[in-house]
């Protein structure tokens, strides 16, 4: 009898580190309910390197992550939705680009905010985009000599 109890508290004790590290897990990577997060999108030319979960920072902090990412097939452009914190205010004016954390780095979605008094609301679209700059690119024009 004494087995047993022994072994539905080791059971028990399990389950409560799991379920402490799940939420965890929640907290650190920005997870969690949609209630705290609003939805904007924007339209890129080249979306190299960026997938859904990727990182959208502002001023270097992480406020947000891309939700979604589709290939639009009227303008060939890949259309993303990002999942900003809602007490993050974006002005309407703010750009929005693709940046690498370096030349090994991953990508990130960057806001660099603009100087406007109104801010862009749940649903809307950041329209001042930039793409990410191919390195394989630059490389290919620096070493061929190309325009």
């Amino acid at each position: 009898m004494s087995e047993k109890r022994s072994e539905i508290f080791v059971g028990a004790a399990v389950l409560t580190v799991a379920a402490a590290f799940l939420v965890y897990v929640f907290q650190s990577t920005g997870s969690g309910l949609a209630a705290d997060r609003y939805s904007l999108s924007a339209s890129f030319r080249s979306a190299e390197g960026v997938t859904v979960g990727t990182d959208v920072r502002l001023a270097g902090v992480k406020v947000g992550s891309v939700s979604a990412i589709e290939l639009d097939p009227v303008t060939y452009r890949a259309k993303t939705q990002l999942a900003v914190q809602s007490d993050i205010q974006i002005p309407d004016d703010s750009a929005i680009i693709v940046s690498s954390e370096g030349l090994l780095g991953g990508s990130f979605i960057e806001i660099l905010p603009g100087g406007s008094p109104f801010y862009v609301e749940e649903g809307g679209e950041l329209e001042d985009t930039q793409s990410a700059v191919s390195l394989v690119n630059l490389l290919l024009k620096f070493v061929g000599g190309g325009d």
